[in-house]
């Protein structure tokens, strides 16, 4: 039978170790850009600000959408993760809400209630962000 040596050993245990700064993974989604992850407890009152968007937002059946800040204070990236995939996405602010473009079409996403988002798993939510019906995600 063979053994490893210390040396081999501590490398091991080093490779496996992740310091706090590295890239948070959701799910398998990984995103070297996204080093942490908003609180998922809820508050009741709903966001109040888009900056206040950033971070994970969870939806039904493995769904998702984090948000990180963008490149501009006026940009947000976007990963979507929907029942055929994940995609990421940049999308803009304006007025309280994030527009970006989705296959060819214009998409907003606002904040709302989970009895807004037409999803029964989230009706009772209050801190949530909807793309369009069916299609939300809370805290």
């Amino acid at each position: 039978m063979k053994t490893f040596s210390p040396i081999v050993a501590l490398l091991l245990i080093a490779a496996c170790a992740k310091p706090a700064s590295q890239n948070v993974a959701v799910g398998n989604i990984v995103d070297p850009e996204i080093t942490e992850v908003a609180d998922d407890s809820g508050g009741g009152e709903g966001p109040t600000a888009v900056a206040d968007w950033n971070g994970k937002w969870i939806g039904v059946e493995g769904l998702a959408l984090i948000i990180a800040p963008g490149k501009t204070a006026d940009t947000r990236k976007l990963k979507v993760t929907l029942l055929d995939g994940t995609n990421d996405y940049i999308g803009t602010v304006s007025g309280g809400a994030i527009t970006f473009m989705r296959d060819g079409k214009p998409e907003t996403i606002h904040a709302g209630t989970g009895a807004e988002t037409g999803l029964k798993y989230l009706a009772d939510k209050d801190d949530c962000l909807i793309i369009k019906a069916g299609e939300g995600f809370c805290r």
